[in-house]
């Protein structure tokens, strides 16, 4: 029976949704109190502010070896009127080590080097002493009874060193939000139940429920975990009024959408609780849901994951910080460009996923693949770029802010990659990290052409690329002269590489060349336009007379060897054209097509330049041609070779 379908009445701005949240609930009424110990309270948000017992340190002490003095008794020393103390308590001078208390009657320090010892009874100095010189005074760090912290500071571990040398060894501390996580839908699979078996068709991994609750604690919270709930809409009213009654915020994954077994909604108001927003006009994380359920939030957090973590990092998060008086600080951000035009569409504000490098004195920013279920791109990106509501893009040229989710020293340590995809990339990517060489490489897959349009613009280190001239059989020289006239360049080889068919096992269609990829019922998966794959696939077209529109799927494109093998692999298509190593790697049959050259295009200015060297060495080792030659389908015989521009 097809559900009552959902209907987002009236989205609400990702700025107004967070308003209505946050200004809905009591949240610092929310959480009680404890008192832990010292050690026991780093991560946790001091309940009322903390002041010091004792001062430190609690005597004057020393702060050098040397010997103790009277400061008025070394006045008028110097180089050319030296001056001799007694040793000895009671006389003008006492040895001391640093740490140990002032004697009494002392006020002053000089170092050992600055001592001339005379004898077991005197000692020579050439400068004066100042009153209280390398002396640490009573309460000079801490004084007794001041406020070490103020109320809703998180502690960390550094504090706990001011609290112990206050005198504090207990302090009272709010009780971590409890949040309930409740994933639904059938679908959906246990990682504990996974076996080595695939998961059958149309069931999914639930992982959401595992990355919000790392994410509920390192905000400082505690998370519980209910078993996956059924698309029932009474099944999850309940869960959700039993979590509002133990816990102080409920959390529940998928079911929040518009579609017709999304129940969430349903769920909340069938609990007598009141939808304060369905929609957030922001990209991913449109069908976020606000609610109040018996006076606790409940939020409905969208299935895809990407989607999940937006709505946490956007509106979950900010309330937790709220829940314990703690200010939500935000991101810190850079300035950077975009590698290419961001294009975005108008009234959504969008969260854009991009990997970062500098190249000169900019930092580039190239997008990632922008699926709300795509969650590699939230591990592979070192920053998110907001491109606003009332925008419908950015130009490549357009200075933007970027929140930057890696420390920016390690971002200038990345060597950008913009053209070809290529396995081989991955390998030197590992082998950068494994030998320590203070560099990474940050590789974005956009096609050959792309790539040196890129390199020409500033926007990157190097390109990987494999252009076939159709009009000699070369590689790469042609475009290179065309497109990088300007640009002085090197070129290296990399891999030799075998391009072909893939096709699924056993080739139920049958299929045994291009001639094959026009027959009825048979489909085709394509590379995006302006990469070589693309132009070698029209080059041996045009060879045989055969016609684009002819091939069912000639225009369904992807950006990545590997995802024309999945498409392959998962029966989206019959047939696609690319490397021997990606088919290998998913179980494919191949149909060998031609044998290629990959190189990569190194601006000449930065050929010699300590990253591009120390990308050079690991290309050269015995190590890459090694792990390369594993894959399948690469030739390595000239990999590392100057080839050009020829």
């Amino acid at each position: 029976m097809q559900g009552k379908r959902n209907v987002y009445l009236e989205m609400k701005p990702l700025a107004e949704a967070r308003r209505l949240f946050l200004e809905r609930f009591d949240w610092p009424a929310a959480l009680s109190s404890q008192e832990v110990s010292v050690a026991d309270a780093v991560g946790r948000v001091l309940a009322q502010p903390v002041h010091a017992r004792l001062s430190a340190p609690t005597y004057h002490g020393c702060a050098m070896d040397g010997i103790a003095v009277r400061a008025r008794d070394t006045w008028g020393a110097s180089d050319s009127a030296p001056l001799e103390l007694a040793l000895g308590e009671g006389e003008g001078a006492v040895f001391v080590n640093t740490g140990e208390p002032l004697p009494e009657g002392l006020d002053a320090v000089i170092m050992i080097e600055a001592v001339q010892v005379l004898g077991e009874d005197r000692v020579r100095i050439e400068a004066p002493a100042y009153p209280w010189q390398h002396v640490r005074k009573v309460g000079e760090d801490i004084v007794a009874t001041e406020m070490l912290f103020p109320r809703h500071h998180r502690v960390g571990p550094y504090c706990t060193g001011a609290l112990l040398a206050g005198g504090v060894s207990t302090v009272r501390v709010l009780r971590r939000p409890r949040v309930l996580i409740l994933p639904t839908g059938a679908e959906m699979v246990d990682p504990a139940a996974l076996t080595e078996a695939t998961p059958a068709p149309g069931t999914i991994v639930e992982s959401n429920s595992t990355v919000l609750g790392e994410l509920v604690e390192a905000r400082g919270g505690e998370f519980v975990r209910q078993r996956g709930l059924h698309d029932d809409a009474a099944e999850i009213g309940r869960a959700i009024v039993d979590g509002c009654a133990s816990c102080d915020l409920v959390l529940v994954i998928g079911g929040s959408s518009a579609g017709a077994r999304d129940f969430t909604k349903r769920a909340i108001e069938g609990a007598g609780g009141e939808v304060l927003v369905h929609g957030v006009t922001v990209m991913p994380g449109k069908p976020t849901l606000l609610a109040d359920v018996g006076g606790k939030p409940v939020v409905g957090i969208p299935g895809y994951p990407v989607s999940a973590i937006v709505a946490f990092e956007e509106l979950v998060g900010p309330a937790l910080d709220r829940m314990q008086g703690v200010e939500s600080t935000g991101r810190p951000t850079a300035q950077a460009t975009p590698t290419r035009k961001i294009a975005s569409k108008l009234g959504l504000e969008e969260l854009v996923r991009v990997r970062l490098g500098r190249v000169g004195p900019r930092l580039v920013a190239t997008p990632l693949p922008r699926g709300a279920g795509t969650v590699t791109s939230i591990t592979q990106a070192d920053g998110i770029v907001r491109v606003g509501a009332d925008l419908e893009g950015l130009r490549p040229d357009q200075e933007v802010d970027v929140e930057l989710l890696r420390p920016l020293a390690e971002i200038e340590r990345h060597l950008v990659a913009v053209g070809s995809h290529d396995l081989s990339l991955d390998v030197i990517a590992d082998l950068l990290r494994e030998r320590r060489t203070g560099v990474s490489l940050s590789s974005s897959h956009v096609g050959s052409l792309a790539g040196l349009i890129a390199l020409r613009d500033g926007r990157c280190h190097l390109a990987g690329s494999h252009l076939l001239d159709p009009q000699d059989g070369s590689y790469n020289s042609s475009y290179i002269a065309k497109h990088l006239a300007e640009v002085p360049v090197r070129v290296v080889h990399l891999v030799e590489r075998e391009q072909g068919l893939m096709v699924r096992a056993g080739n139920p269609r049958a299929i045994r060349g291009f001639e094959d990829l026009t027959a009825d019922g048979v489909t085709f998966i394509n590379r995006q336009g302006g990469s070589g794959t693309r132009v070698l696939l029209d080059y041996e077209l045009d060879r045989r007379g055969i016609s684009a529109q002819e091939i069912d799927g000639y225009g369904t494109e992807e950006f990545t060897h590997m995802a024309i093998a999945v498409a392959v692999a998962s029966g989206a298509a019959d047939a696609g054209l690319g490397v021997l190593s990606a088919a290998r790697a998913l179980g494919l049959d191949f149909i060998p097509v031609t044998s290629e050259s990959y190189e990569l295009v190194i601006p000449e200015a930065l050929f010699e330049t300590p990253p591009l060297q120390r990308l050079l060495e690991v290309i050269r080792s015995a190590e890459f041609a090694q792990r390369v030659g594993a894959l399948g389908g690469y030739g390595t015989g000239r990999t590392g070779r100057e080839v050009g521009p020829s």
